[in-house]
């Protein structure tokens, strides 16, 4: 028996050199697994901070950019504090012209609130005249919007107006010997006839109209010599649609005519206006206002118009253009 005893000791000890060493690598192994496992819920904690932080910062910066606008330089900001303080001091008195403009009940008495009203007053009364009268009531008038546009001759105020049912109306006062009067002209859309009528044939061969322009087949004929151009007659009341559509006019981009053009729809599709008028456009889209002075001509089997002449680029009472144009090149 003893022979058989005798050995198990000497086995005995390998078996618990591996349990050791079995041992031993278990606890290596967890050691390296809660090591992996605290890198890893570290580094999450890391990216997460960076996260947290970040956002912090675009927000504070955001928030700085609300509280203080910096893209304006000092001037700008100069500009639009004298502008709102025009605003609040002028406001009641524009408003009044224009309410008073509406309930006068004859033209003669609208004519005391308008701009220029000795020099405007037969062309007031031709105009209505030739053209139906919309009356507004006064009470219906919501303003919805005002601001300062500056025009050569000093600052001017451009309103929009809503009334409860449905019109839209822009309206412009500049200041005249310390009140504030209509451009009725502009309010109008002033033009020396009937724009349909003067397609028909009708009335003199020659007129000064207030249009709205359209620029046809820009994409198609940016590389010709000609831009092609149809005018609409605008709608009192309801500024964002138009009426009565031209035949095709084609005009020479080299032109005086056509660079006022190029220019004026280039500033369009930019989004902004000709003065750098603030508030946006209430025209149809790709519609640009221009004051132009156009000759029918007609033909034994036709009738046909021709574009003389672009006075402006808007309907402001001015005749600087408001865009604009590079110098014509020299002729060879």
């Amino acid at each position: 028996s003893l022979g058989i005893q005798g050995p198990l000791p000497a086995q005995a000890a390998p078996l618990n050199e591996n349990l050791v060493d079995s041992k031993s690598q278990k606890s290596t192994r967890k050691r390296q697994s809660n090591y992996f496992t605290v890198k890893l819920v570290g580094g999450w904690l890391l990216v997460l901070l960076v996260i947290v932080g970040g956002s912090r910062l675009l927000y504070q910066d955001e928030s700085q950019n609300r509280k203080s606008p910096t893209s304006k330089t000092p001037a700008e900001l100069l500009t639009s504090e004298e502008d709102a303080a025009l605003l609040s001091k002028a406001g009641q008195r524009y408003q009044q012209t224009f309410l008073s403009f509406l309930a006068a009940g004859t033209p003669e008495e609208r004519n005391q609130f308008v701009l220029n009203p000795i020099s405007a007053a037969a062309r007031i009364a031709r105009f209505y005249s030739l053209n139906p009268q919309i009356n507004i009531d006064p009470t219906t008038l919501r303003l919805s919007k005002a601001s300062v546009v500056r025009l050569p001759g000093g600052r001017a105020i451009e309103t929009y107006w809503t009334s409860n049912d449905g019109h839209l109306l822009d309206a412009v006062f500049v200041e005249e010997n310390g009140e504030w009067k209509l451009d009725w002209d502009h309010y109008a859309r002033y033009s020396d006839q009937p724009w349909p009528l003067f397609l028909a044939g009708s009335g003199e061969e020659r007129g000064e109209f207030r249009l709205l322009a359209r620029e046809r087949l820009a994409e198609e004929r940016k590389n010709k010599d000609s831009i092609s151009v149809v005018f609409y007659a605008p709608r009192f009341g309801y500024s964002n649609s138009a009426g009565f559509v031209s035949p095709e006019f084609l005009v020479k981009r080299d032109t005086r005519n056509g660079r006022l053009l190029d220019a004026a729809f280039k500033l369009n599709k930019s989004g902004e206006r000709v003065f750098n008028a603030d508030p946006p456009s209430v025209d149809p889209e790709g519609l640009i206002r221009v004051r132009v002075r156009i000759r029918r001509i007609e033909g034994d089997s036709e009738r046909r118009f021709e574009l003389e002449n672009v006075n402006a680029c808007h309907w402001y009472s001015t005749d600087v253009p408001g865009v604009e144009i590079p110098d014509q090149p020299p002729a060879n």
